[in-house]
């Protein structure tokens, strides 16, 4: 869309972000109006990109007065479509992008205070080059935000030891929908003054302000990693596997990521240069990580664990324990390669859920049956793709479709299992989304899940802050 279809508009916001941060071309917009993964496209008539904080403010003051709905984006690696505006043609995405500054490195008090642009693997290093560490590792950290991770709540494989983005983070700075400034960028880790402002905008996926700048902790940084692979007979097994290397050796325990063999077939069908770790065959498969400061003894700590856990009966067709960094990057790349496997292979049915730790032998036990008998009575073969950050008890609990099913067949079947695979979490009193937020793709079915009480709730914070629904509308709620 050109800047014919609302010329007031843009030269309002012309005259705060200046050409440079402008983009009304449709071409160059094409970048920020579809998702990565290509599910949602939009329309805008232009992307904003302010520099700073307060230039984000003017923005959205110019655009609370023209009744201009806003759609804030970071790096665009969303999962739920949370960053992509509707084909209206009425929304303006407000990029983060430009506001890349790491602000302050404070070694004392452990904190790194960032702009919401900042990439994720920018910081990591700005933690690293003060001699700390930030936890939060993903896929896309080569390109995602901080301010997209703390607007979804982000997890990935550290969660097990260092918690999700609302447990990394001790201040905020928000641009409110009225176009005001909340600067809660305090590095304290103790303050009893009043509602929790900090965690209600966490997870709120740009629908109450636009977080601007962060107050981030940081950790002391691990100077050795041993890392292992085992096979299992049976989930429970890896469960209480996990709950004896948890009891044994505490905090040590940095990742403890799942597969099925099924998961770990499709890996070694479609990604090159890769092999199975062990010999024989397992129903489930773990890839271990321990990290500390200290590296003596840490390697030996875990083959003594597994030693112990094959004596117990918890591994099943062995273990091995990686012998270099090249040993154990080969295990991660099994456990990275899923996705790109699942692209390969067909059409995907996704679930990013969670249940508490002690109930996934049951709910996967059950939830393999009851797909089985969906896909069959609809006349589909189909197979469940099931991994996952277990430590945490998030499962990427997918379906694969046949390839080359028809867009129909896949859309009904998609409906179907959700249906099937979300009320079976709800019956262990789980998640429907763990870490990929809700944005337009859970929306409709969070109101199934989420009792009346809490829905109420949110929709009153909603209301009292955002009263003109003007910040991302259509996402979440």
């Amino acid at each position: 869309m050109t800047e014919s279809a609302n010329p007031r508009l843009i030269e309002q916001l012309r005259a705060v972000v200046g050409p440079a941060g402008l983009v009304t071309q449709p071409q160059a917009q094409a970048a920020y109006t579809r998702d990565w993964l290509g599910k949602w496209q939009g329309q805008v008539p232009v992307v904003v990109r302010p520099a700073n904080t307060a230039e984000t403010a003017a923005v959205v003051r110019v655009c609370r007065a023209e009744h201009t709905p806003i759609v804030t984006q970071g790096g665009n690696t969303g999962m739920s479509g949370g960053a992509t505006p509707d084909g209206s043609g009425a929304q303006v995405i407000v990029a983060t992008t430009r506001m890349n500054r790491i602000r302050a490195v404070d070694s004392v008090n452990n904190t790194l205070t960032v702009d919401a642009g900042v990439v994720l693997a920018h910081a990591q290093q700005a933690a690293r080059e003060a001699g700390r560490f930030f936890p939060l590792s993903l896929g896309a950290e080569g390109s995602c935000t901080v301010g997209g991770n703390l607007a979804t709540n982000a997890g990935g494989i550290g969660v097990l030891r260092y918690g999700n983005m609302r447990d990394l983070v001790l201040g905020l700075e928000v641009v409110l929908p009225d176009g005001r400034i909340w600067n809660g960028l305090r590095g304290l880790r103790k303050d009893n003054t009043g509602y929790d402002l900090r965690g209600l905008f966490v997870g709120s996926e740009g629908t109450l302000g636009i977080i601007t700048g962060a107050v981030l902790k940081l950790f002391a940084r691990p100077t050795a990693r041993a890392t292992a692979w085992v096979g299992a007979n049976d989930l429970g097994a890896l469960v209480n596997l996990l709950a004896g290397l948890r009891a044994r050796c505490g905090e040590r325990l940095v990742a403890f990521e799942m597969m099925s063999a099924a998961a770990l077939a499709l890996v070694l069908a479609h990604v090159a240069d890769t092999r199975a770790p062990v010999a024989g065959a397992s129903a489930f498969h773990a890839l271990i990580e321990f990290a500390d400061t200290e590296s003596q003894g840490l390697q030996q700590m875990l083959e003594d664990a597994l030693v112990q856990a094959t004596e117990d009966g918890l591994v099943g067709e062995g273990a091995v324990v990686a012998a270099s960094q090249a040993h154990a990057a080969s295990f991660w790349k099994l456990r990275e390669g899923i996705s790109q496997a699942q692209v390969r292979a067909g059409p995907v049915v996704k679930h990013d859920i969670a249940l508490p730790i002690s109930a996934l032998p049951a709910f996967v036990r059950q939830a393999d049956s009851a797909v089985h008998a969906a896909t069959a009575a609809a006349g589909v073969a189909a197979q469940v793709i099931n991994f996952g950050h277990v430590g945490d008890g998030n499962l990427h609990y997918n379906v694969l479709l046949p390839a080359g099913l028809a867009p129909t067949a896949v859309k009904e079947n998609t409906l179907r299992l959700n249906r099937v695979v979300h009320d079976l979490v709800a019956h262990y009193e789980g998640s429907i989304s763990a870490e990929h937020g809700v944005g337009q793709l859970r929306r409709d079915e969070l109101r199934r899940y989420k009792s009346p009480v809490e829905m109420d709730l949110m929709l009153a914070i909603k209301r009292a802050l955002d009263p003109n629904l003007i910040m991302n509308p259509g996402k979440l709620l």
